[in-house]
């Protein structure tokens, strides 16, 4: 079995000069004196795949003890933390460098989940930082009640970014506010109250947004979401129909297809499901429908490309507004648009967003027409850090970092290579059912067999986690049954950072299917 992966030295992916679409990255650090010394920290060689070398040398961790952080964590963190933590043996996080991560002990990791798809532009990311450090020396917070400088920059250049008719923004700190907030637009602006979501969506943790959320194991067992109901998820890998040809992405599902070119008899099933639902399940009017353009937490689910143009079609039929949750899928993470939603050539009425607005800093925002937005209007509604100076000033960097540093095209290239060779992976291993997303937003889903499609049982799906943990690479995971590996790095990783994950994936495959 293999153990540890060798810490190695030599040059980090953003300070090569390689060919590469983050030349421009390393050329900053180059230019403001900020290139890494060579670590001196070194692991014992094993065999174990070669993990890309790095300049960047940690700080030294002199914190307290990883059992002095357990005592605490059990006894004055909510018992939650210890329900969610990664991993038997955790990773006791130290530092970061962009796509890297450190911890206590000083061991690196490859981060291919970024905080959940939060940290966009690298740990880190000096462009960032050096922003976020001048503002605070300048002003940190009087909240949105002051006219300010960097509140104001930011909301016209992130409209920038949205087209027609979508300018009209609204700061928050978190996604689930976000969605919280987007919901009773929704209900202001057309009178009505019931709300549709997908089964297997994500949209937050709030009583609001827990009914929204459809996923058991993210909902408690009290009164929560009321007004709000599921339909369907056109899911055309595990759902009950799709094809080979169903989803905008590099790769398809294996399933045999025998629709004509242009034609998705799946996408028409599930229409079907969509309006059965507003024939059984809601009122004749309702408030709005909420979709991620791509499933988080469901593990990079994708629909069939014409499905959300269908469906927005009929939500607006019956008075309802369409509300895009690009918590996950915005901010050039797909490659192909900055939006998840213009993949789908859809223009929602509200769209929300999060995560990687930030690099990490707590912030989030709900953008909409101006005429939705004058219903807002109707009482007071006040949010204390959202429109945060820091939090502007730290925003408006990460929308230039994406820009200049070509990170949303980096996606498209490092995410579409990566997607195909898993493909590829996937024909080889019979555990592997499933490969699917687009740029860096990316699902693997893990099957016991492919005749039978059976999720991977939990214990399985955790010794590979821990085997590709301890060979230095960091997932998620998702999915209903906790089934997929979710990928979604920092959007600076390279395609020798794939070729590693790629090597240590199919080394802990094999290491299971020995087993």
């Amino acid at each position: 079995m293999f153990k540890v992966a060798s810490r190695l030295s030599g040059p980090c992916a953003g300070h090569t000069g390689q060919s590469c679409s983050l030349n421009r990255l390393a050329k900053f650090h180059l230019l403001s004196g900020a290139l890494c010394q060579k670590s001196a920290l070194k692991y014992p060689s094993t065999d174990v795949a070669k993990m890309p070398p790095c300049d960047f040398k940690p700080e030294e961790y002199k914190g307290m003890s990883k059992e002095r952080i357990m005592e605490i964590r059990k006894k004055n963190c909510n018992p939650m933390t210890m329900k969610i933590t990664y991993y038997k043996n955790p990773v006791f996080m130290h530092q970061g460098h962009m796509q890297w991560l450190w911890d206590v002990d000083g061991k690196r990791y490859l981060d291919l989940f970024a905080g959940v798809a939060t940290v966009s532009v690298g740990h880190c990311n000096p462009k960032v930082t050096a922003a976020a450090e001048k503002q605070l020396r300048r002003l940190g917070h009087t909240t949105n009640i002051y006219p300010n400088h960097p509140l104001h920059e930011y909301s016209e250049k992130l409209a920038s970014y949205l087209p027609d008719p979508l300018k009209v923004i609204y700061l928050t700190n978190s996604g689930s506010e976000a969605n919280d907030l987007a919901m009773l637009m929704a209900r202001l602006h057309t009178g009505n109250f019931d709300i549709l979501t997908f089964r297997g969506s994500y949209h937050g943790g709030t009583t609001q947004t827990m009914g929204l959320t459809n996923n058991s194991s993210y909902k408690y067992p009290i009164a929560n979401g009321l007004g709000c109901a599921s339909t369907m998820c056109p899911d055309v890998f595990r759902g009950p129909w799709g094809g080979s040809h169903c989803r905008d992405s590099p790769v398809q599902t294996t399933r045999e297809c025998g629709c004509a070119q242009g034609q998705c008899m799946a996408n028409d099933q599930y229409i079907g499901q969509l309006k059965e639902t507003f024939s059984t399940t809601v009122p004749s009017q309702i408030a709005g429908f909420f979709g991620e353009p791509i499933q988080g937490m469901g593990g990079a689910v994708q629909y069939p490309k014409n499905y959300l143009k269908e469906a927005y079609k009929l939500v607006r039929e019956r008075g309802g507004v369409c509300i895009a949750d690009e918590v996950q899928t915005g901010f050039g993470r797909t490659g192909s648009h900055f939006w998840g939603f213009q993949g789908h050539n859809v223009i929602p009425d509200l769209v929300t967003m999060a995560k990687g607005i930030g690099n990490g800093f707590p912030m989030a925002a709900v953008v909409t027409t101006p005429e939705i937005a004058a219903s807002f209007t109707k009482a007071f509604h006040f949010n204390t850090f959202g429109g945060n100076a820091l939090a502007c000033t730290v925003a408006s960097s990460v929308l230039d970092t994406i820009k200049e540093d070509g990170l949303q095209q980096n996606s498209h290239t490092v995410g579409t290579y990566l997607i195909e060779e898993l493909a590829k992976r996937r024909d080889k291993y019979e555990i592997i059912g499933d490969v699917r997303g687009k740029g860096l937003m990316i699902g693997v889903e893990m099957v016991k067999d492919k005749a039978s499609n059976t999720p991977l049982p939990p214990e399985a799906m955790s010794e590979i986690f821990e085997d590709i943990k301890d060979m230095g690479v960091l997932l998620g995971k998702g999915g209903l049954y906790g089934q997929a590996f979710r990928i979604q790095p920092p959007m600076c990783i390279t395609t020798e950072d794939a070729d590693f994950f790629l090597d240590v994936f199919d080394r802990s495959i094999q290491n299971y299917m020995e087993r």
